[in-house]
């Protein structure tokens, strides 16, 4: 059966108005249209992270977002606390690892938030890390973890708190200034409503100050390139007319609809998901306290394996979501509910889900 709604994490269905902005015609990227088009949607993303620093729009997917970060804020040698609580977290922690930084690892087990307490326990026994690798939401387990706690203990720890924010911004509240965030990024290709290809990384004073000590070469990633370059409207390289187009047209849509209106319809659906799986026998992988908004991640009942799920989803329904990741491979179903998705998909996706759990069970 052909596939027909992606109840995937990423990328995520594309509203009509974003791929209508896409057929726009290209124009000059160093020209007063285009100057004066990318300023406001600058202001726009400035908006959504509710900042009064600086956001910048770089080529590239949330992945990049993690070398971004390092190679702008650090130098060879420092050492940093990242938090290992799901795959991502495992996947940056193993990036900083290459840069050559020192990284003290704190395991949090996947499943459980990362909260206050145990990243104030790990900055005590390592009163000397600069900066702080915090996933804001777990893509590969569903957890949420709790940002605006973590922030303020970090600050006047006198670390940098670097947040991997890829499925989080645009679904979830974010107040950069206000909870501490010195440097965030995401990917467009999540909540932002559009195709992958840029990452979206807002920037402190705290972190522009750090830029300016950072010892490691970069050129592309340069980000000081990319604001010296945004205060004239312009980008470094050729600009990504169409994927900026797309971006511009998703932030019209959730200011339109309203940031506390978007996230509390995420809230609605992801508790419309949870619901109507654990009425079905299946299990939250996260704590419910920390339960993510975009995505959920589902243990199956006794006797129905997770790959079975995701293979007669697809197959029988046309409806394709994520199995597991890294440890969680095979163990988990997982279901983005982020973006431009209402409660009709996701009524489609529980019933399917029932058929498939009623028709197939094999054991784990």
């Amino acid at each position: 059966m052909r596939v027909t709604d992606l109840r995937i994490a990423g990328p995520t269905p594309i509203p009509p108005a974003v791929m209508q902005a896409m057929q726009r015609p290209m124009i000059y990227h160093r020209g007063a249209t285009f100057r004066g088009f990318f300023k406001g949607l600058l202001r726009q993303l400035e908006r959504v992270h509710q900042t009064d620093g600086s956001v910048l729009v770089l080529p590239g997917t949330g992945s990049a977002g993690w070398e971004i970060v390092l190679v702008n804020t650090l130098c060879p040698g420092d050492r940093v606390l990242a938090v290992v609580a799901g795959d991502f977290g495992e996947r940056w922690a193993s990036v900083a690892a290459r840069f050559g930084l020192r990284v003290e690892r704190v395991e949090v087990p996947w499943g459980r938030a990362a909260t206050a307490e145990i990243v104030g326990r790990a900055l005590a026994a390592n009163p000397d890390v600069k900066a702080v690798l915090y996933t804001y939401n777990e893509t590969s387990t569903g957890v949420a973890n709790p940002l605006p706690e973590v922030g303020e203990l970090v600050r006047q720890h006198g670390a940098l708190l670097l947040v991997d924010g890829v499925s989080a911004v645009a679904g979830m509240p974010l107040e950069m200034d206000a909870w501490g965030v010195d440097l965030i990024f995401s990917g467009s290709q999540k909540a932002w409503m559009c195709p992958p290809g840029l990452v979206i990384v807002g920037v402190g004073p705290r972190a522009w100050a750090a830029s300016e000590r950072a010892g490691f070469p970069r050129a592309f990633w340069d980000l000081s390139e990319y604001r010296a370059q945004a205060e004239t409207g312009d980008l470094p390289s050729t600009a990504p007319l169409t994927l900026l187009y797309a971006l511009q047209a998703a932030c019209d849509l959730i200011e339109a609809e309203g940031l506390e209106q978007v996230f509390a319809r995420h809230r609605l659906l992801a508790e419309l998901v949870r619901d109507g799986a654990t009425r079905l026998g299946y299990q939250l992988l996260a704590e419910p306290p920390y339960a993510s908004p975009t995505v959920t991640a589902l243990l199956p009942p006794d006797g129905l394996a997770a790959d079975t799920v995701v293979r007669e989803l697809r197959e029988r329904h046309g409806i394709e979501v994520n199995g597991g990741q890294g440890r969680l491979r095979g163990k988990i179903v997982r279901v983005g509910h982020m973006g431009w998705v209402h409660e009709p998909e996701l009524h489609r996706l529980l019933a399917a889900l029932e058929d498939v759990s009623a028709a197939r069970r094999e054991p784990r």
